[in-house]
């Protein structure tokens, strides 16, 4: 199966290092050639292709942002395509798509997360409400793991951990520098401090400190709620 990348960005760019580590032949294509020559120079599996080469592909990855997935289809396509898209853009509902191209075969396929945590720890969660053809999954066995849930469902929850995840950034920088913190304190404790403990949090490895700042926060909510 001839497979197309279409986006060499952060999401892009962390699929394939994944797909390196499996030597698994991708084609990338961007407007530039020139930048989509040096994105391929940088992994062995990878080489860049033509615009017609793109119209013979039998499988494109639309990681592309959501304001330019349809003008990038419309620009593509050949009469008759055979290809099988799939639409990565988070913002993009893939009926939007389907809408659009009625004639040709789209499937939806979202990732969870953040695209530095695919790239460096693999193991990634992708979420598609359809019934995704064996090729597709095998594709992204390297890169992680698809379930089937509603589009809207990864917009929700990545709207929704990046708002705390920011809202929580800001009252750490505020509150340090309320204090008159040097700021190499300020940004070990945004980069270092904060993000492991959210980790160890979520896989239940806090240490002793931290398990009692969640017991003071649970009697603190267990007042308030009374």
């Amino acid at each position: 199966m001839k497979i197309g990348l279409a986006g060499i960005g952060k999401l892009g760019s962390a699929m394939m290092t994944h797909w390196n580590k499996s030597n698994l032949p991708i084609g990338i294509f961007h407007p530039d050639s020139s930048k989509a020559e040096q994105f391929a120079e940088r992994y062995p599996n990878a080489h860049p292709l033509t615009d017609n080469e793109m119209r013979h592909m039998d499988m494109i990855l639309l990681a592309l942002p959501a304001g330019k997935v349809i003008s990038f289809m419309d620009s593509i396509i050949p009469e008759n395509s055979s290809i099988v898209f799939i639409n990565m853009a988070t913002a993009l509902p893939t009926k939007k798509i389907k809408e659009r191209f009625p004639s040709c075969k789209v499937c939806g396929l979202k990732y969870m997360g953040h695209s530095r945590d695919l790239m460096e720890n693999g193991k990634g969660l992708f979420i598609t409400e359809d019934q995704l053809p064996a090729p597709i999954q095998d594709l992204f066995r390297p890169v992680g793991e698809i379930i089937k849930d509603s589009e809207e469902r990864v917009a929700e929850i990545n709207k929704l951990a990046t708002y705390y995840a920011v809202k929580t950034a800001v009252e750490i920088e505020n509150e340090l520098t309320g204090k008159g913190y040097d700021p190499a304190y300020i940004k070990r404790g945004l980069t270092s401090l904060a993000p492991e403990v959210i980790r160890s949090y979520s896989e239940g490895t806090l240490g002793h400190f931290a398990k009692e700042i969640v017991m003071e926060i649970q009697e603190s909510n267990k007042k308030a709620a009374d």
